[in-house]
């Protein structure tokens, strides 16, 4: 990667990351269900994305062939799935679980990257289990032994898992098409697998007072265009597995944007947990310049 172009990777990651991170404190002043914010988020991406993509990048969808087209729609059936499973298990088991759990994902990432061939240097798999501590320690899990706790505990783990697959996915098909055409077929998909959930679950889907549209506009620029799409950019440059652990950055991030939009102070037992993953997502990054492919990734 040339100068230029590493410039380019850090600072959409910084932007991204930052954008994800007020994801969190954003969905709390939509006051809306978080499954209907998730739907609408990629409903609305995907509107203002597929005229783009049909004017400026037809060609490149026809290029997707069969093949590319079905590995993008399942990255957005991952996503969904995704936000389907992590935004349940909230109602099932506490927060901080859940959140220590779905951050789980660079570990599933690495786990899926050396299935397809790739190898991972010892300081990587060092740093990524830094990190998942880190955040493990400043979300404060506190695992809890109930017949429903154990359900959520489950689904927040199928959600890392469901992330690492979607990354993993991204980073096979943007090889071959840009972000827009990519993120286009994604949303969409996602979109669409997220409206049947909702409309099964009686989520109402309208109704919303101005300040939640407003909050859900904010959320489709931000975590959805600013955060999710420039880490499905940096997915040309980057392995599936950095580009999780660096996302964990959002956990550190969210916190300081919820002190500093909704006044929710960060409790001091958190801050060591902070400081080990954001010292895992270096060792891990640092790492990876030493991870090499073990052979040919199969497909």
């Amino acid at each position: 990667m040339d100068t230029r172009g590493r410039l380019l990777t850090v600072a959409a990651l910084a932007v991204a990351v930052i954008a994800v991170a007020s994801s969190g404190p954003l969905v709390v002043l939509a006051a809306v269900s978080p499954l209907a914010v998730a739907f609408w988020r990629n409903a609305l991406a995907a509107g203002v994305l597929w005229p783009v993509t049909a004017v400026r990048h037809r060609d490149e969808v026809a290029a997707l062939g069969r093949t590319g087209l079905a590995y993008s729609m399942l990255a957005g059936v991952a996503l969904a799935v995704h936000f389907g499973t992590w935004m349940s298990a909230l109602t099932l088991t506490s927060v901080a679980t859940a959140t220590a759990l779905v951050c789980t994902q660079p570990a599933w990432a690495g786990l899926i990257a050396a299935a397809r061939g790739h190898r991972l240097s010892r300081l990587t798999w060092l740093g990524i289990a830094a990190a998942i501590t880190g955040a493990a320690l400043a979300t404060g899990a506190d695992l809890t032994v109930s017949t429903q706790a154990v359900a959520g505990d489950l689904l927040a783990l199928a959600g890392g898992v469901a992330g690492a697959v979607y990354v993993t996915l991204g980073e096979r098909v943007r090889q071959q098409v840009s972000t827009t055409t990519y993120t286009a077929v994604c949303y969409g998909t996602c979109a669409a697998a997220l409206l049947v959930v909702v409309l099964v679950a009686g989520v109402p889907l309208t109704g919303y007072p101005a300040a939640s549209w407003l909050a859900i506009i904010a959320l489709t620029i931000g975590p959805q265009f600013l955060g999710h799409s420039l880490f499905n950019f940096t997915l040309r440059r980057l392995s599936a597995t950095l580009v999780s652990v660096i996302a964990l950055l959002e956990v550190p991030g969210a916190a300081l944007l919820a002190w500093w939009w909704l006044a929710q102070v960060p409790a001091a037992a958190t801050v060591p947990g902070m400081v080990v993953l954001t010292a895992g997502v270096a060792v891990a990054v640092f790492g990876s310049r030493s991870s090499r492919p073990a052979g040919p990734a199969p497909g």
